[in-house]
């Protein structure tokens, strides 16, 4: 008795079951698109994370860089020539330690000691900066640290160091690049994790000490090097084994050697900058992070969380609007929703007074009557479910399939010592901190969002269900015999 009277009253009543599960509808699938479109921009955002640290990382340990007190500190180039002061052809380099002081190796292991922490890898941060050209006898002295890549005439171009030759003459290049040193008995962990290789291989946990190299395909295009190349770092030459291209933004570095070439050419055995840290539960890293700090003084330990902290442009404004502006939208219109949901059940009891009173005039109890109501209402919110789930995957497909385009800054600027004064990645992450990446927004649909979508239909149904059952529970057998006087 009980479906048959509910599919009667609900074919009898389309329009108003509609008009209900349409307003329901509205609400959970504007849910939906918030919520797709905001785990869609925290990929995002993690992507744009992961080309500084790369893959697996929870945090990291660094120590800050301490100033340069004077422009003695600075790097500088010795350059000889003939005595009858004519020009010589030489070259000089320089391997500059980057970004942070340097933690002994020691620290690595008391670091993936600490409680919480699943693994933890060294990695040390370098800058080349090699002089070519003629000179007459003098000094080259660096006035800053420059940045950026590739060689200029006469000084540099934008973004070189900057210098002066005192005490003779010179026409130079300057070629400045990013090293970083990987350890390579720790492949899953690191910055080298956030490119893939596109040609040759990546390095064997074997060649710890091998003169072998990865370099970052951007900067193999424009030095035309190829796997088989050599590069040549401080007179030692490197063969290139592989090509790796960035998943997303710019590359950690533009060259990656082993560890301990790299310790060697910078003159920093059993040295790194950084320490790449990869928690055993990502709800515990806060823990992690404090354990660290304070078992091991001196150090910086920055999250994912805080480097987040230091993403701007239009993926921060976006991402800022769907978790504040789009979460209080959806809420309201929820509420909505359910509100009017509730009052067009129980104006639909009223208006059926004289039905529900000659039920109880017959017999009827009022607990029967309100699960009758209770049912309908039922009905019309998972109807109204459906069509919101139908919705809300149209509005996430669409956001998907237009994938719009969004710029995320890191860090505020250039600035040294990377991002937020402790940022991850060392050296590089300053240098990625002046660069805007761009990354594709995209609206996945989880399970666990479809279900909310599915339990918010249960609710707005029962909500109807208890406006409207409670006009009915009020019903008396009179007022069936009023409404017809």
């Amino acid at each position: 008795m009980f479906f048959t009277y509910l599919r009667r009253e609900l074919r009898r009543r389309r329009k108003a079951a509609l008009v209900v599960a349409s307003g329901l509808a509205l609400g959970i699938a504007l849910v939906i698109v918030v919520s797709s479109v905001s785990s869609g921009m925290g990929k995002a955002q993690d992507k744009v994370l992961q080309s500084l640290y790369g893959l697996g990382t929870d945090m990291t340990v660094t120590k800050a860089a301490q100033p340069q007190a004077s422009s003695s500190e600075r790097p500088r180039f010795q350059f000889d020539a003939q005595d009858n002061g004519s020009d010589s052809e030489q070259s000089s380099d320089r391997v500059l330690v980057q970004g942070f002081q340097t933690l002994s190796t020691s620290t690595v292991s008391k670091v993936g000691r600490q409680t919480g922490v699943s693994d933890a890898v060294g990695g040390l941060s370098l800058q080349v900066i090699k002089i070519n050209g003629q000179f007459t006898r003098g000094e080259f002295q660096q006035n800053g640290n420059g940045g950026g890549e590739g060689g200029g005439r006469n000084g540099g171009g934008t973004g070189q160091p900057q210098g002066e030759v005192r005490g003779g003459g010179a026409n130079f290049d300057v070629n400045n690049y990013s090293v970083f040193g990987t350890d390579v008995t720790k492949a899953a962990l690191g910055p080298l994790t956030s490119s893939k290789i596109t040609s040759g291989r990546t390095f064997t946990s074997a060649e710890t000490a091998a003169k072998v190299a990865v370099v970052d395909s951007a900067y193999a295009k424009e030095k035309k090097l190829k796997v088989g190349s050599t590069v040549t770092i401080k007179s030692v030459k490197f063969k290139v084994i592989g090509i790796a291209t960035a998943d997303s933004g710019d590359a950690a570095a533009n060259v990656y050697i082993p560890l301990t070439q790299a310790q060697t050419l910078s003159d920093s055995k059993n040295k790194v900058t950084t320490i790449y840290v990869k928690a055993t539960d990502s709800q515990k890293i806060d823990s992690v992070k404090s354990t660290i700090q304070k078992n091991i003084s001196g150090t910086t330990v920055t999250t994912s969380a805080d480097l987040a902290d230091t993403v701007s442009g239009s993926l921060s404004t976006a991402s800022s609007l769907a978790t504040n502006v789009g979460k209080w939208l959806s809420i309201a219109v929820l509420v909505a929703a359910f509100l009017v949901a509730g009052l067009l059940t129980s104006s639909a009891v009223s208006r059926r007074v004289r039905e529900f009173g000659t039920l109880k005039a017959l017999g009827w109890k009022s607990g029967r009557v309100t699960r009758q109501v209770v049912g309908e209402a039922m009905v019309n919110g998972l109807l109204g479910g459906a069509l919101g789930i139908a919705l809300g995957l149209a509005g996430a497909y669409v956001v998907t399939a237009i994938s719009p385009t969004l710029q995320a800054q890191l860090g505020g600027g250039g600035g040294t010592g990377g991002p937020a004064g402790g940022g991850f990645g060392g050296g590089f992450g300053r240098r990625a901190a002046a660069k805007t990446l761009d990354v594709s927004l995209t609206a996945p649909v989880s399970l666990t969002t479809v279900s909310i979508a599915v339990g918010l239909a249960v609710a707005g149904g029962l909500i109807a269900g208890a406006f409207g059952g409670w006009r009915a529970s009020r019903l008396r057998p009179a007022d069936a015999l009023r409404r017809v006087e």
